[in-house]
């Protein structure tokens, strides 16, 4: 009866123990790969990224696009508007539930 009562402890121990380690090394995980340096391929992604926006804040809008985007743009917002009626088609719609 109490090696039955030890080895239903000694199992709920390895079960905690196993829980507690998995959860250690995934988040030592996370952060070992914030630690180490991007390869270059990522690194140069995220640069090019982060460029656009920047550029982007400064233009105000897509970046390197010429006089035809903004036509083909104002078309495409137009349509839209006769198909859907009024309103601002380059922000997100507000919702309000009650």
């Amino acid at each position: 009866m109490i090696l039955h009562q030890i080895l239903r402890l000694s199992s709920l121990f390895r079960s905690a123990v196993s829980i507690h380690l998995r959860r250690n090394i995934g988040l030592s995980a996370i952060v070992f790969n914030k630690a180490k340096e991007l390869d270059p391929v990522q690194k140069l992604f995220l640069d090019k990224i982060r460029e656009y926006n920047t550029k982007s804040k400064q233009a105000g809008g897509p970046v390197d696009t010429g006089p035809e985007f903004q036509k083909e743009l104002n078309e495409s917002l137009a349509r839209l508007q006769r198909a859907y009626g009024e309103g601002d088609l380059t922000k997100f719609p507000e919702f309000k539930f009650e």
